[in-house]
């Protein structure tokens, strides 16, 4: 059953559990074994466990589904760094909501996954530990700053993962690696002992190989939780019963204009050839001008760097050697916002969820590209610069607070993957879910894995 280049879905774990075919202790003597193999070239993992088999799990529907969380999440009793120096020591006395949902119902968690520091940043590019590299060409980043749960993935070393996603950091190194990443509407999934970045931007979802497992995962972790102010009381949603749906008639908007179209040739070509797609399985879509999503990308921006201070002011002020140069520089800019700047921004993102309001009162689905460029060089790349470019297509829906979700959809003449952005209105994971699938089942681009598992 296990092969180092074969990446296994959850259905396939389930099966072969339950038909004998494999024992919880092979499972993960499989996966240890991966990270054993590619972790030290990769830079994927913080901190690695060593996961006992319990034997009243067996039954549970995630029992022995091997998992990773960014090193954000807290851990009871086990190091959580938020890939910060200062924070090396750090031990949490209890779990976070999310990694106590995994817990009960089964999951294997493997170990942290390495991040960009503070989770203020794109590149995964850590001086405190390690630099985390793409599998698909390791000059490259993979895209953060979740990117150690994307590069985990991707390289088969867990089935899935969890991240977090403030202005794109599950969806960048998404499709930078060539996999799925979905950010719920916010409020969906709680956020109590996930160290922040921005209170009001925070969001939590999985990283997974195919969408059927994002489905999944988003089952087991959403649901209202008292202890998160940011939660909100709604029915927890069922993502599974129709996601073999097709779109047929759906009305779907395609995002154009110069904001889309300053992106790299190859992003765009794939980005014509998915709309193909989509026409072909029977949607009507159609194109939007979305030059006000540059607005909100920026007003975005503009409240993560300045939540961020807000929530490290002691030690900015105290101890700004604690931080990194890219990170400090972006604190630093936070700092200096004047109330009447965050309070511009705060405007704008009310007018950002208006006109997303009026969007998706036409259109059932809005389709974009996830990032505009394929995985950047380590060499020469500046991380605030990156965090400028990377983010221009997924911030606005942090700020929106929309579900959106990035799929493969391509790749380019390098050889490196292409992300799809799939966005709903709120609380509509479901049909994000379901168009993502349909379109999965119509292309191949999901199955390509990365050069350095056939090795």
């Amino acid at each position: 059953m296990f092969r180092s280049n074969k990446l296994l879905s959850i259905k396939e774990i389930r099966t072969a559990l339950s038909s004998g075919k494999t024992s919880i202790d092979e499972i993960n003597e499989h996966y240890i074994c991966q990270i054993a193999k590619y972790n030290p070239e990769l830079n994927s993992f913080i901190t690695i466990l060593y996961p006992q088999e319990k034997g009243n799990d067996q039954g549970k529907p995630l029992f022995g589904i091997p998992m990773a969380l960014k090193d954000l999440f807290e851990t009871e009793g086990i190091t959580t760094t938020a890939g910060a120096e200062f924070l090396r020591n750090n031990i949490p006395q209890k779990d976070a909501t999310v990694v106590r949902k995994l817990k009960e119902v089964g999951a294997s968690i493997l170990g942290k996954t390495n991040m960009h520091e503070i989770a203020l940043g794109v590149t995964n590019i850590n001086n405190h530990y390690g630099n985390c590299l793409n599998p698909w060409d390791t000059k490259r980043i993979p895209g953060g700053s979740s990117g150690g749960s994307a590069v985990a993935v991707a390289a088969g070393m867990c089935v899935a993962a969890l991240g977090s996603d403030t202005g794109g950091s599950i969806r960048i190194p998404a499709s930078l690696c060539g996999i799925v990443g979905l950010k719920p509407t916010f409020g969906r999934v709680s956020l109590n002992g996930v160290i922040p970045l921005s209170w009001n931007l925070d969001h939590v979802g999985p990283l997974t190989n195919n969408v059927r497992d994002a489905a999944i995962i988003l089952e087991f972790i959403a649901g209202y939780d008292s202890l998160d102010p940011a939660s909100i009381e709604i029915h927890p949603g069922e993502f599974i019963s129709h996601l073999e749906d097709g779109v047929e008639d759906w009305k779907i908007a395609y995002a154009v204009g110069d904001y889309i179209e300053d992106s790299q040739f190859d992003v765009l070509s794939a980005m014509n050839s998915t709309i193909k797609v989509f026409k072909k399985m029977g949607a009507k879509v159609e194109k939007i001008e979305v030059a006000w999503l540059r607005e909100a990308a920026l007003a975005n921006g503009i409240m993560t760097t300045a939540d961020a201070a807000a929530y490290h002011h002691d030690r900015l002020i105290s101890f700004p050697q604690d931080f990194g140069e890219d990170v400090l520089h972006r604190l630093k800019t936070g700092f200096d916002y004047t109330s009447s700047e965050y309070s511009k921004a705060r405007r704008v993102q009310t007018d950002v969820k208006r006109k997303f309001k009026l969007l998706f009162n036409d259109y059932d689905l809005l389709l974009l590209p996830a990032t505009p460029c394929t995985a950047p060089l380590i060499e020469g790349s500046d991380a605030v610069e990156q965090a400028r470019k990377l983010t221009r297509f997924t911030a606005p829906f942090n700020l929106a607070g929309l579900p959106a979700l990035s799929l493969p959809c391509g790749f380019t003449s390098e050889g490196l993957p292409v992300g799809l952005q799939i966005v709903g209105p709120e609380w509509s994971e479901a049909k994000v879910l379901n168009a993502a699938r349909a379109y999965e089942r119509s292309t191949i681009w999901h199955e390509q894995i990365p050069q350095i598992l056939n090795r």
